[in-house]
């Protein structure tokens, strides 16, 4: 039997985008909470929670783009045309946000200044992430396998819609994350945030979500005509039990709970754009299969990927297991 080559590495890169977005999703979530949490000892709290795994949650942006380049470099060389303002203003803003977490522990009298730059780094890269995902679900024009479209393309109210949507999600992320790990006056002002959060969240979800079958007519397809409805049913449905177990573990003070429901909104939207998009990688323009590289090229690929993927999820496995419990302000661990 033939190996897929093509489907695997799109199996691959979607389940390392979804793994950046949960994970690293709830650092960015701290940050973009950052500016409206007062006290030194509080914001020290809220970035020692993060600061053993931030790196290692980009692990899988790496991934994921290094990924797409060797696999789909006609989907790479495309995206790249259509998206690269906001993905350099993405990359700039995680190496604000990278560099911060180094240099706030290294001074007292610009402290200030690399608390903005965590924030602000923090709230543009989630920001700019929605943005290129709207400009990517809208469509990108393609004609003699290169973008047909202008500079400005990415820049519209859906795009931008998606953007806040994204900020806020990741909101929500970071603060269920910070449920989960802190105590005292930061998880009490963390279930304060998650109960502003989390209804936006769903609010934009819904949005998005209705304003998106309208993008497209194939879309409309995806989600409407039978017998793909079918398919596409359960997932609103999986979302509201989502909801309802988010919104459960908040009004009961339960820790864990409302994390692991705020990661089950995000699956649940991947999936959801997954239903729209296959089997395109730029939708509605190129097939995963037309995108593809060689064969050879992807079989030799596909044995480092049986390595590695596993090595990063046992490393990252680890981490989380070393640095589990509550964390203070100093970075210690119960």
């Amino acid at each position: 039997m033939t190996l897929d080559l093509p489907l695997i590495w799109a199996a691959l890169i979607a389940f390392a985008v979804l793994a950046y977005v949960i994970l690293d999703g709830f650092d960015l979530g701290v940050g973009i909470l950052f500016p409206f949490v007062e006290g030194e000892t509080e914001r020290d709290e809220m970035m020692n929670s993060v600061a053993p795994v931030w790196d290692g949650n980009e692990t899988w942006l790496v991934l994921g783009g290094g990924g797409l380049l060797a696999v789909f470099p006609l989907a790479y060389s495309i995206i790249m045309s259509a998206l690269y303002a906001p993905i350099i203003t993405m990359l700039l803003a995680l190496v604000f946000r990278g560099v911060a977490f180094e240099f706030r522990w290294k001074t007292r009298r610009g402290q200030f200044l690399w608390d903005w730059a965590f924030a602000g780094g923090s709230t543009l890269a989630a920001f700019a992430q929605g943005v290129a995902l709207g400009a990517l679900v809208q469509g990108i024009p393609v004609a003699n396998r290169a973008y047909a479209g202008g500079w400005w393309d990415w820049l519209t109210p859906f795009s931008l819609l998606t953007g806040v949507a994204l900020v806020t999600g990741y909101a929500l992320l970071g603060a269920t994350w910070l449920i989960w790990k802190t105590e005292g006056h930061v998880q009490r002002m963390s279930y304060y945030f998650a109960k502003i959060s989390a209804p936006l969240t769903l609010v934009f979800i819904g949005g998005v979500s209705l304003w998106t079958p309208f993008l497209n007519p194939v879309y409309m397809t995806r989600w409407f005509h039978w017998p793909n409805v079918l398919l596409a049913v359960p997932i609103p449905i999986l979302v509201l039990c989502a909801a309802y177990v988010l919104y459960n573990g908040i009004t009961q003070k339960r820790e864990a709970t409302p994390f692991f429901a705020s990661l089950s909104l995000f699956i649940l939207s991947f999936i959801g754009l997954g239903i729209s998009f296959f089997p395109h990688i730029v939708p509605n323009s190129v097939t995963i299969w037309d995108a593809a590289g060689p064969d050879n090229s992807l079989g030799f690929l596909l044995v480092g990927a049986v390595v590695l993927v596993p090595l990063i999820l046992a490393y990252t496995a680890y981490s989380y297991w070393v640095f589990r419990g509550k964390v203070n302000a100093q970075g210690g661990y119960h």
